[in-house]
């Protein structure tokens, strides 16, 4: 048996990518977008405090696998090295609730090729997750991450706090649906 990471992703306003280690030769979820958020907005109790959330959610979902990580990156006071989301999620497979495979390994998940999208991007519980073109769109994903799933080097606040601010703040976030405002690749990325 391999160990890789969950992983979770929080999505809109308070929503987190969640993800775990694969642990059977049988596609288990080991990937969601968190159905809702904490209700604090961005303070999700810096990265403990989301990783629990994201256990908690899948448990209440009838996963039994633990080890959840959130897809989100933090920073260091004056941009010294922070805490990157790609190194906390494992290797992967990552397997979404329906047992589709979203990424095959760390490289994937960060590749054009990867397969986010909004009938992939489910919730812990299975569920599609609105965005672009619907009547409410959610298609945020809080991740703090550049591009490449690293710590962002751009300066200024970029992860509310390390997600402990639930008021003024800024964070980097994604697009679960690969969809902006404009066709451009930063429009298209789920994680920056």
């Amino acid at each position: 048996m391999r160990s890789t990471l969950r992983l979770s992703f929080l999505a809109s306003l308070a929503a987190v990518l969640c993800g775990v280690p694969a642990q059977a030769q049988q596609p288990v979820m080991t990937f969601f977008i968190t159905s809702v958020g904490k209700g604090s907005g961005a303070d999700l109790g810096g990265l403990e405090g989301a990783d629990a959330h994201c256990g908690a959610l899948a448990k209440a979902a009838g996963s039994t696998l633990t080890n959840w990580r959130a897809y989100l990156s933090t920073t260091l006071p004056g941009g010294d090295a922070g805490v990157s989301a790609r190194d906390r999620i494992g290797r992967g497979p990552w397997h979404n609730a329906k047992g589709a495979v979203v990424a095959k390994n760390v490289d994937d998940l960060h590749s054009d090729a990867v397969n986010i999208t909004k009938q992939t991007a489910l919730s812990e519980k299975g569920e599609t997750i609105s965005g672009r073109g619907d009547p409410v769109n959610v298609h945020d994903i809080l991740t703090g991450s550049d591009p490449s799933g690293r710590f962002s080097t751009a300066g200024g606040d970029t992860t509310c706090g390390n997600w402990t601010k639930s008021g003024d703040g800024s964070a980097i976030v994604g697009h679960h649906d690969r969809a902006g405002l404009k066709d451009t690749w930063h429009m298209r990325s789920w994680k920056s």
